[in-house]
């Protein structure tokens, strides 16, 4: 019995019944894509199908291009909502020709998920900045 002829018609056979090759996209596309599912009215999976790509895939590159991981991104500059209340009535500095001017004292205080801070009386700019940058953090 010859099996030569067998074992060639199964590996042909096979070889037709594959996935096509594995597509390789370079990051700058990943990111292109990405972008354009950002637009506003823009469906993850129309831009997926037009590219030809799962749209899964597309979410989890836009997963990883939002955290900053996906090749190169500007970190976009984050702004904390600020309230401003009158909480704390204004005292009036009484000043004579010998004393020297009083500070007026001031509050800041800022609540985050984590944590609240609050500065009293004049903050050193340097101290509040360094603050914040860790609290960013």
């Amino acid at each position: 019995m010859d099996t030569s002829r067998q074992v060639s018609e199964v590996i042909a056979a096979k070889s037709e019944s594959l996935a096509p090759a594995r597509q390789r996209r370079s990051i700058a596309e990943k990111r292109r894509i990405v972008e354009e599912t950002l637009v506003d009215g823009a469906s993850v999976a129309r831009v997926a199908r037009a590219h030809g790509i799962n749209a899964n895939q597309v979410f989890g590159w836009r997963r990883l291009y939002l955290a900053g991981r996906l090749g190169e991104r500007k970190p976009a500059m984050k702004l904390l909502p600020v309230r401003v209340s009158e909480s704390f009535p204004a005292r009036p500095v009484e000043c004579s020709s010998a004393d020297f001017p009083q500070p007026q004292t001031s509050t800041i205080h800022i609540e985050l998920r984590q944590a609240q801070v609050r500065i009293e009386g004049s903050a050193d700019p340097v101290l509040v900045r360094v603050l914040l940058e860790c609290l960013r953090a």
